[in-house]
């Protein structure tokens, strides 16, 4: 619902009207609806000096509101009103969809549409915790609307690490990222400077940080193997230049590049190129 204080009325709408007195009597109802439909187009564009853009809606003011409510599905279209959340049904559900339950984000990994044959439909899914990471099964009635999590993952590049911060560059804006160690988590260990990583908002605050599955990166410190060590899958440790440890065949030699997987931290293979 609108409902607007006594305000004088835009110019546009004046013009409308005025537009409507030279017309036949038939036009003038339809010329103060458009005037009408204006007035609410104004309102839902909010200040007209920095939503709607150039053009000759510029010139006319906002008039004052006192309530308005579902008239922009588009969040923060207009300043100091409250979003609508988005939401989704779960008819639509895809792998990967990030959903807000119970006020966490969620992300679908796995869904399964159940049709049986006495009772009513339902999605089964397997959803991931974006904050924990842990897993949770839980059971959606068919066509059930659902919150879309406000999640979103920006490109970024490794700078360099300031005290406890760690520094990113926007790759788009080249504006200035600072991500804290504990948001980080254990991500730092396999993340070398200019590198490109994804940082993941919830809410505008970073949840994680999301790096390519697999990183080459170079060993600064291991001591040589054992002489005579020949046991299947000897292993020894060796420090990264990132400056964590891992476990690495006991063949790799101090100024290799080896691929880990950085997800789990293991050693993959060399990396001769």
């Amino acid at each position: 619902s609108i409902q607007y204080l006594s305000s004088p009325p835009s110019i546009l709408s004046m013009a409308a009207l005025s537009r409507a007195r030279m017309a036949p009597r038939s036009s003038m109802a339809a010329a103060a609806m458009a005037a009408s439909v204006v007035c609410v187009v104004v309102l839902c564009c909010g200040s007209m000096g920095e939503n709607v853009g150039t053009g000759v809606a510029q010139r006319f003011s906002t008039p004052s509101v006192r309530t308005f409510s579902r008239c922009a599905p588009m969040q923060g279209i207009v300043r100091g009103l409250h979003p609508i959340a988005a939401t989704t049904s779960s008819n639509d559900f895809k792998n990967g969809m990030n959903l807000e339950v119970d006020g966490t984000p969620f992300k679908i990994t796995e869904f399964l549409h159940v049709k049986p044959g006495k009772g009513s439909a339902f999605v089964r899914t397997k959803l991931k915790n974006l904050l924990t990471g842990n897993s949770v099964e839980k059971t959606f009635r068919a066509g059930e609307s659902v919150g879309l999590a406000d999640v979103y993952k920006t490109d970024v590049q490794y700078t360099y690490k300031d005290g406890p911060d760690f520094v990113f560059m926007d790759m788009e804006t080249f504006d200035e990222v600072r991500v804290a160690a504990e948001e980080i988590g254990d991500s730092w260990k396999w993340m070398k400077e200019g590198e490109t990583v994804g940082v993941v908002t919830y809410n505008g605050k970073v949840i994680d940080v999301e790096l390519p599955k697999t990183v080459s990166l170079n060993i600064v410190q291991s001591d040589p193997g054992v002489k005579g060590n020949t046991a299947t899958g000897a292993t020894k440790p060796a420090t990264l230049e990132t400056g964590a440890t891992i476990q690495v065949p006991i063949f790799i030699k101090e100024g290799e590049n080896i691929k880990i997987d950085s997800r789990t931290g293991e050693y993959l293979s060399r990396d001769n190129a």
